[in-house]
């Protein structure tokens, strides 16, 4: 009798944890499904139209794109990070612009130059939340969406649209959102989306967040984009760079596991870097020792052009790319250690 319930038991448990893995392949099958070229399209369309006047960190246009972000967030049912608003507004403060002095964000550094003659700026990130079921653990899954705004001295096209640089990115941050919705699992890890302001002036509203943010050592990973949608190297559609911190081998085998198991159009140029704290707005993250991955797909002739703009955009590659990346922010989110 004590064998058979045993043999039962066993049974059971082997039963109870392979349909939980299938469960867990059926979610991540959903979530993969729900990103797709048009969604890419629409959004990288509109923040890099004209209207949005190159979305300058404090200008208008910039403005413009925070609202649609919002918009975006409550159409998939996001909740916001902090209270019942997504913005985290914050002010910059720089010298008047002949001494040339970098923007500042850092309360002590506002202070010593409001003693000045000064420039300031009102900016605000977009934050939401995908809660998990470890509440005092977190994953940030971000790009900026900030760009160089007009030059009214420039002949022609005056507008800096930033299709690329970084509409693209905010593309894949958006999907990845809504593709953990469209799983239907809730993450073991709560999932951060962020999209960050002035970055172009200085990681401004990445390094806000983080001089702010009181659960950082509860941070255990973060996943960024910038610039997603060009070809380096016409010759290979698919290259991408793969940044990811050297101490956390599994960040690139995940990928290099994922691109065979879901036979993605990619091939990644894989850089373990030790600390990453270059770059981008993975800098923000690094210097506190949070495991990173950026992805990139290097510079172009375009970069910081007005002729940024989307037709430009290697559609395949930003989808190839969003669906390895949710795959990422899936492990990072409910891998139980890496």
């Amino acid at each position: 009798m004590k064998k058979t319930v045993t043999s039962l038991l066993l049974a059971w448990t082997i039963g109870s944890c392979g349909t939980s893995l299938l469960q867990a392949q059926t979610a991540v099958e959903k979530g993969l499904q729900s990103i797709n070229r048009p969604s890419a399209e629409a959004i990288v369309g509109f923040l890099a139209d004209d209207a949005l006047q190159g979305r300058e960190a404090g200008m208008n246009g910039s403005r413009v794109a925070t609202r649609y972000l919002v918009s975006c967030l409550q159409e998939a049912g996001i909740s916001p990070l902090y209270g019942d608003s997504y913005y985290q507004p914050f002010e910059a403060c720089a010298k008047e612009r002949q001494q040339k002095g970098r923007w500042q964000v850092h309360p002590d550094s506002i202070a010593q130059l409001k003693q000045l003659t000064h420039r300031s700026l009102q900016m605000a990130n977009v934050l939401g939340m995908i809660p998990g079921e470890r509440t005092d653990e977190y994953v940030v899954v971000g790009a900026h969406f900030d760009h160089l705004g007009i030059d009214e001295t420039l002949a022609d096209d005056k507008i800096y649209n930033g299709a690329d640089d970084n509409a693209s990115g905010v593309s894949a941050v958006l999907q990845i959102a809504r593709a953990f919705q469209a799983s239907g699992k809730k993450p073991l890890r709560n999932v951060i989306i962020a999209f960050w302001d002035g970055e172009e002036k200085g990681l401004l509203g990445s390094q806000y967040f983080m001089q702010h943010c009181d659960f950082v050592k509860e941070i255990k990973g973060y996943l960024n984009f910038d610039m997603i949608g060009r070809n380096h190297f016409p010759e290979q559609p698919e290259h991408v760079v793969y940044f990811y911190t050297e101490a956390h081998p599994a960040l690139g085998q995940w990928l290099k596991d994922d691109i065979v198991r879901y036979k993605l159009k990619l091939k990644p140029d894989y850089r373990p870097w030790d600390r990453p704290v270059g770059g981008s707005d993975n800098a923000s993250f690094a210097v506190h020792d949070i495991p990173i991955i950026w992805y990139h797909t290097d510079g172009h002739p375009d970069y910081h052009q007005p002729s940024d703009h989307a037709d430009k955009l290697n559609w395949e590659k930003v989808v190839e790319i969003t669906k390895a990346s949710f795959l990422n922010a899936w492990n990072l989110a409910n891998e139980k250690s890496y």
